[in-house]
C-alpha cells in the first residue's frame, strides 16, 4: 500500500506545485509497469509464444527475401549472358562481310590473273605466227627446228609440252611454197634484178591471205576473251551487289528487332514504374494515416491516463484523512480500478507499438520502392543510350552500304561501257580487215590476169598445195586450242 501510495502521493503534491503540468505526465518505464502489473505466468507465456512466432515469422520473412535476391540475381546473369552473347552475334556477323569483301577482293584478283593470263596467250599467239612468217621468209637448212619455251621453277609443264608439241608442228609442216621460194631466191641471186623480185613477190601475195586469217583467229581469240572477262565481271558485280543487299536486308531486320526489344522493355519499365509510383503514393498516404491515428489514439491514451490518475488521487486523498473501517475494501476497489486502467494502458500501449512497427515498415517499404523507381530510372536511361546509340550505328552502316552500293553500280556501268566500245572497235577492226581481204583478192585477181598460162597453172597447183596445208595446220591449231582450252578449264576448276 505504502508502494501505490508514494507515486500517487508525489504526483498529486507536483500536480498541487504545477497544476499547468498535469496533461504532460511522463511514461512511466516498462520495468516499472511490469512491477505494478504482476503479470501472472499465463500472460508471460502468451507474450513468449507471441514473441516466438514474429521471430519465426521474420525469419521467413528473411529466407523469402533470401530466394527473391537469388533469383534477380540469376535473371541478371542471365540478361547479361544474352547480351553478351547478342554482341558476340553482331561482332560474327561483322567478322562475315568482312569476309565477303576480302573474298569480292580475292575473285576481281583472279580476274585480273586470268585476263592478264589471256592477254599473255594472245600475245604468245601473235609471237608465234610471227616467228612462223620470219621462218617462212628466211627458211632452214635443216627439216626441223625445236622451240623450247622455259617456264618457271615449281610450275606445271603441261601447257610448255603443249607449246612445244605446238611449235614443232608448225615449223615441221611450214609451207612448201615458201622453201621453194627461198631456194629459188637462193639458186637465182646471181641472175637478173627481175628474175630474182618475182617469186618473192609471188610469195608475198600467196602469205597475205594467210597472214589476213591468222590476224583474223587472234582478233576472234582475243574477243572471246574479252567476252568471258567482262561476263566474268558482270557475274561477280550482281554478286556483290546481291551480297550487299542481303546485308543491308540483315542489319535492317536486325535494326528493327532490337527497336522492337528496346520498345517492349522502356514499354515494361514505364509499368514498373507507374506500378511502383502507385504503390509507394498509397504506401505513403497510409503511412501518414497511421501516424496521424497513432497521434490522435496517444492524445486520447494521455488524457484518460490523466483522468484516471487525477482520480486515483482523489480517492486516495478522502481515503488517507478519514480512515474509516472499510478502507481495505476500498483499497481493494482502488486496486482492481488501477488493474482496469493498467489493461486499458496496455491494451493502448500494444496498439501504439503496432502502430510504430507498422509505421517501420511503411517506412522500410518507401524506401525500397524509392531505390526501385531510381534503379528503374537508371536502367530506362540506359536502355535509351543503347537505342540512340543503335540507330545511329545503324544509320551510318546504311550510308556506307549505299555507297559501296553506290561504287559498285558505278564500277559496274564503266565496265559495260567499256565493253560496249571494245565491241564496237572489234566490229570495226574486222571491217577494216575485211576491205583489206578484198583489196588483196582484187589484186591478186589482176596479178592473175597478167600472168601466162603455164605459170598460171603452177600458180593454182602452188595455191591448191598451200590450201591443203593451211587447212591441215588449222585443223592442228584447233585440236590445240580445244587441248589448251580444255587445261585451262581444269585449272580453273582446280
Amino acid at each position: 500500500l505504502s508502494r501505490l501510495a508514494t507515486p500517487h502521493v508525489s504526483s498529486r503534491y507536483a500536480s498541487s506545485q504545477s497544476p499547468s503540468q498535469e496533461d504532460f505526465t511522463p511514461l512511466p518505464s516498462i520495468e516499472e509497469r511490469l512491477a505494478f502489473l504482476r503479470p501472472s505466468r499465463e500472460l508471460l507465456e502468451y507474450y513468449r509464444k507471441k514473441i516466438a512466432d514474429f521471430d519465426e515469422e521474420h525469419e521467413d520473412l528473411i529466407k523469402r527475401l533470401e530466394r527473391y535476391k537469388e533469383t534477380y540475381d540469376e535473371q541478371h546473369k542471365l540478361q547479361w549472358e544474352v547480351r553478351q552473347r547478342e554482341e558476340e552475334i553482331a561482332e560474327l556477323q561483322k567478322a562475315l562481310s568482312d569476309m565477303q569483301v576480302y573474298l569480292f577482293q580475292e575473285r576481281e584478283h583472279v580476274l585480273r590473273l586470268y585476263s592478264e593470263n589471256d592477254r599473255l596467250k594472245i600475245r604468245e599467239l601473235e609471237d608465234r605466227k610471227k616467228i612462223q612468217h620470219l621462218l617462212a621468209l628466211v627458211g632452214t637448212d635443216n627439216g626441223e627446228v625445236t622451240y623450247f619455251h622455259k617456264e618457271p621453277p615449281h610450275k606445271a609443264n603441261v601447257q610448255c609440252r603443249h607449246l612445244i608439241l605446238f611449235l614443232q608442228v608448225t615449223v615441221l609442216q611450214r609451207p612448201a611454197k615458201s622453201r621453194v621460194s627461198h631456194e629459188r631466191n637462193d639458186t637465182s641471186q646471181a641472175g637478173t634484178k627481175r628474175s630474182t623480185s618475182k617469186p618473192a613477190a609471188k610469195g608475198e601475195k600467196l602469205e597475205a591471205p594467210e597472214r589476213y586469217q591468222r590476224d583474223n583467229q587472234a582478233l576472234l581469240l582475243q574477243v572471246e576473251a574479252l567476252q568471258a572477262q567482262i561476263e566474268e565481271q558482270t557475274r561477280l558485280s550482281k554478286e556483290q551487289v546481291e551480297a550487299l543487299l542481303e546485308d543491308k536486308r540483315i542489319h535492317m531486320e536486325e535494326a528493327q528487332v532490337q527497336h522492337q526489344r528496346d520498345q517492349d522493355k522502356i514499354k515494361t519499365v514505364t509499368d514498373k514504374l507507374h506500378k511502383t509510383q502507385n504503390l509507394l503514393y498509397e504506401s505513403t498516404r497510409d503511412f501518414l494515416q497511421l501516424k496521424l491515428d497513432s497521434r490522435a489514439n496517444e492524445k486520447a491514451w494521455m488524457a484518460e491516463k490523466d483522468s484516471l490518475l487525477r482520480r486515483l488521487d482523489r480517492d486516495l486523498d478522502q481515503l488517507i484523512p478519514s480512515r474509516e473501517p472499510g478502507r481495505e475494501k476500498q483499497q481493494r476497489d482502488a486496486k482492481k480500478a488501477l488493474r482496469a486502467d493498467d489493461g486499458a494502458r496496455k491494451r493502448h500501449s500494444r496498439e501504439v507499438k503496432s502502430l510504430q512497427e507498422q509505421l517501420l515498415e511503411e517506412q522500410r517499404l518507401s524506401n525500397m520502392y524509392r531505390e526501385q523507381c531510381l534503379t528503374l530510372e537508371g536502367e530506362l536511361a540506359r536502355i535509351r543510350e543503347e537505342g540512340d546509340a543503335g540507330r545511329e550505328l545503324f544509320k551510318e552502316r546504311s550510308e556506307k552500304m549505299g555507297k559501296r552500293l553506290k561504287l559498285m553500280t558505278q564500277r559496274y556501268e564503266s565496265l559495260e561501257k567499256r565493253r560496249n566500245m571494245e565491241v564496237e572497235g572489234f566490229k570495226n577492226d574486222i571491217k577494216q580487215l575485211r576491205q583489206k581481204l578484198k583489196e588483196v583478192e582484187k589484186q591478186l585477181f589482176k596479178v592473175t590476169l597478167s600472168i601466162g598460162p603455164d605459170q598460171d597453172l603452177e600458180i593454182l597447183r602452188e595455191v591448191r598445195q598451200g590450201n591443203r596445208l593451211t587447212r591441215r595446220i588449222q585443223g592442228e591449231l584447233k585440236n590445240l586450242k580445244a587441248k589448251i582450252y580444255g587445261l585451262e578449264n581444269e585449272l580453273r576448276i582446280c
